[in-house]
């Protein structure tokens, strides 16, 4: 383990709700919890204001509306939420060609690998600086753990939040874990932990203590292996630039079960569609189709089955997903479907034969003249409605009264409060669902120019300048 906290790890603060409450002014300083709304949503990120009345994230949603009755119910925004974490992301880069992102929030650097970090004042140094960049660039807030190794840096990171920075010095690393619960561990979940506890095994000192034998005997050799590493401050990861995807997919929760065996076969092949597009959007194809089913009773049943060579043609996935789905019995109802992807690859074998035939000048197989192609609509794509969707949270513009937000909307109404991200509480008004003056619209930036010293301010120099 290196002797300096040089690797870094970022958590932005409960971002989803953090960026919403940046969007809209109205919010700031109130509870909000993003997920899904429907009967079977779960949270996906409350605000701090929300956690005080117990609310936390892969909580359901109807848990949540009861213990914070007086919240803001907002949808996920994932492209706006995709958009600041590739501002963050491009701050991150700056300071190091190895940056490991986790999620959209959060991910380790190698500071030293940059060259801007080599003791404990220069690193503290750069994650000043960095938190001060996120601020200037996003408008929001990140949390910074410094420390010698990535279980140390999370770690630290966690003990900063909300909007704080902690190092933790080498040689200091046994201290400070021994009197923490096992979870805090990584790979210590529920189950792990609830096991630990039986055995009286309760905090890292305690793991310590029981000695690796006992650990490999009660968790078998990997885990046992490694937790007792864990719980000596030994872990020699390094940062990984590039985590290659295993799989891709998509799934879907119902909020009232599909009993229709039709149905749940339109659903299958749209889900089939999305996991298509995806794939296609990450340059990848896939050899393994993967049907997941949770049934009325939430038994959770997989099926998978291996084509002869990766594809990412959509009809292909279609007809495996359906194969697939022939092989589950869904009379009882259907509460989650979702079809994956998986053994990736980053060509497929339509395009060797393409390659093939495009070399002797001909064209590939199904391939149409330009002027003969067609687009025919699928019949399993559902009818546009006759009335918008307005969702809680939906960015939406106005004729007359320009920029705002959907605060809720039913019976034919459509409650939109007026403010953007530099103005102050705007006003509410309420139209009809199909009023022509109100359109959906694109998420604002939360800072409309980002200034120019925040393109340097992270980078203290390379080491000895």
């Amino acid at each position: 383990m290196r002797t300096a906290p040089t690797i870094l790890h970022l958590d932005m603060d409960a971002f989803y709700a953090s960026a919403e409450q940046a969007a809209k002014p109205s919010l700031r300083g109130k509870a909000v919890v993003v997920g899904g709304l429907g009967p079977r949503g779960v949270v996906a990120t409350a605000s701090y204001e929300a956690r005080v009345f117990g609310v936390h994230s892969a909580m359901p949603m109807a848990q949540a509306r009861r213990l914070a009755p007086n919240a803001a119910y907002l949808v996920p925004r994932f492209g706006f939420y995709r958009q600041i974490s590739e501002q963050v992301m491009g701050l991150l880069r700056a300071l190091s060609p190895l940056v490991e992102p986790l999620s959209l929030d959060e991910a380790f650097v190698d500071l030293e690998a940059g060259g801007v970090a080599w003791d404990e004042e220069s690193a503290r140094l750069v994650g000043v600086g960095l938190r001060a960049d996120i601020r200037s660039v996003t408008g929001l807030t990140g949390s910074v753990g410094l420390a010698a190794s990535k279980m140390l840096a999370k770690i630290a990171s966690e003990q900063a939040k909300p909007d704080g920075l902690v190092v933790i010095r080498p040689g200091t690393e046994r201290a400070l874990l021994g009197p923490l619960p096992v979870r805090t561990l990584p790979g210590v979940g529920p189950a792990t932990g609830d096991h630990l506890r039986r055995a009286g095994i309760t905090t890292v000192d305690e793991i310590a203590e029981a000695g690796e034998d006992e650990l490999v005997r009660l968790l078998g050799k990997a885990h046992g292996q490694a937790l007792y590493a864990m719980a000596l401050a030994r872990d020699e990861r390094p940062v990984v630039a590039e985590r290659e995807a295993k799989s891709v997919s998509v799934e879907d929760t119902y909020d009232v079960d599909i009993h229709d065996r039709v149905r749940v076969g339109l659903e299958v092949q749209r889900l089939a569609d999305r996991c298509v597009r995806r794939l296609r959007d990450a340059g990848l194809s896939g050899r393994t189709i993967v049907l997941k089913v949770r049934r009325y009773d939430f038994s959770t049943l997989t099926r998978s089955e291996t084509l002869r060579g990766p594809t990412d043609d959509p009809a292909v996935v279609r007809e495996a997903a359906a194969r697939l789905l022939e092989s589950v019995d869904t009379t009882g109802g259907v509460r989650l479907l979702g079809v994956g992807v998986s053994g990736l690859a980053d060509y497929t074998q339509e395009d060797l034969f393409a390659q093939a035939h495009l070399a002797a000048g001909e064209p590939a197989a199904g391939e149409q003249p330009e002027a003969e192609a067609t687009a025919v609509p699928s019949a399993e794509e559902p009818a546009v409605p006759a009335e918008p969707v307005w969702r809680a949270g939906q960015d939406v513009r106005h004729t007359d009264h320009g920029h705002g937000w959907v605060q809720g909307s039913g019976l034919g109404r459509v409650t939109i409060r007026f403010e953007t991200p530099d103005s102050g509480p705007g006003r509410v008004r309420t139209f009809r669902t199909d009023d022509p003056g109100l359109e959906p619209a694109d998420p604002l930036p939360l800072v409309p120019r980002r200034p120019e010293a925040a393109e340097t301010r992270s980078t203290p120099g390379a080491r000895g300048a």
